[in-house]
């Protein structure tokens, strides 16, 4: 959980500073990259907690 928490801060200050810096649009395309991979990897570790084995 704290993986997934430090990938979404780091995907916004990227984001931040590739929006407003000038010639570093790079940081935003990255901070996009890393946001989406975040939200996948959260999305089948949930998915993947959410099967349990009934015995």
């Amino acid at each position: 959980m704290i993986l997934i928490l430090f990938l979404v801060i780091v995907a916004l200050v990227l984001g931040i500073i590739g929006a407003v810096a000038k010639g570093l649009f790079y940081l935003l395309v990255i901070g996009v990259i890393v946001l989406v991979a975040d939200l996948v990897y959260a999305a089948l570790r949930w998915r993947r907690t959410g099967r349990r084995p009934i015995r």
